[in-house]
């Protein structure tokens, strides 16, 4: 039986770092995006957006639907120079389709996937996340989580038990896993195994994953060095409580409906209650 460390409140603190006099944007973090698509341009809109709101010090965004990304966020630095990007963690896969990726995108994708920076592998990037190089974050909801299995060479439904499966999964992989969820599930591959509070239900929307990706790049960014999993799990515990506060939870009420810019948004107030 494997061993599950909740995690909560107090374990999330550390891994917001409070910028000093000494800080300037690039030791804040740089985290580089390639989120997005002519499909699904709003997935680069809300990485991004997370991206700043958790406190990144500087974004670059990397990805096909840059008009859209600084209509919203002027402050985002839009390029195509992989090859000289400073990048302190990356975000990729959100709102793509591995189906319909070109081979000049799969070429990008494996550069930054065998690159030293920690990358956030989301949706259409995840197939190409056994055999990456780079310290890696997946981050599959339960359908990708069954297809990352197959290519994995596991029995894709697992054994029932999400623990145990992303378990096996984050060994088999040799990074650690985010399986999405009302209960989000953390698994090293050392067998280590992290749970995160049940989410709101109101979280369960369209583009919470993308807003997810970007706050988890952030806090990789501004932690350097620490722990990928401990490190994912603050960041999706930041991400749980922001939706709690987008949807009027605090108090314990039912709350009301929120879409996934809602708990972008949110993201400050949920640093500083965390905080304080």
């Amino acid at each position: 039986m494997v061993e599950v460390r909740e995690w909560g409140r107090g374990d999330s603190v550390p891994f917001v770092r409070v910028p000093g006099p000494a800080d300037d944007k690039y030791s804040r973090g740089v985290v580089a995006v390639r989120t997005g698509s002519g499909a699904y341009p709003g997935a680069a809109v809300l990485s991004v957006e997370a991206a700043w709101r958790t406190g990144a010090g500087y974004v670059r965004y990397l990805g096909s639907a840059a008009d859209a990304v600084l209509a919203r966020r002027p402050e985002t630095v839009a390029a195509q120079d992989i090859g000289r990007t400073r990048a302190d963690a990356w975000v990729i896969g959100s709102g793509t389709d591995a189906a319909s990726r070109t081979s000049e995108e799969t070429d990008a994708l494996r550069t930054i996937l065998d690159g030293a920076a920690p990358v956030v592998v989301d949706a259409g990037a995840l197939d190409l996340a056994p055999g990456a190089a780079a310290p890696l974050l997946v981050t599959p909801h339960a359908g990708e989580f069954v297809r990352l299995r197959e290519r994995l060479s596991l029995a894709p439904d697992g054994s029932g038990d999400r623990v145990a499966d992303a378990a096996q999964t984050a060994g088999a992989l040799g990074r650690t896993v985010l399986l999405k969820g009302s209960r989000t599930i953390i698994a090293s591959s050392d067998g280590s195994v992290i749970a995160l509070p049940p989410a709101p239900g109101w979280l369960a929307t369209a583009g919470s994953g993308d807003v997810l990706a970007g706050v988890l790049g952030a806090l990789l960014a501004a932690n350097r060095g620490a722990s990928v999993a401990e490190t994912a799990a603050a960041g999706a515990w930041l991400h749980g409580h922001a939706a709690r506060l987008a949807a009027g939870m605090v108090d314990g009420g039912a709350g009301h409906p929120i879409v996934a810019l809602d708990v972008a948004e949110a993201l400050p107030h949920a640093i500083a209650d965390l905080l304080s």
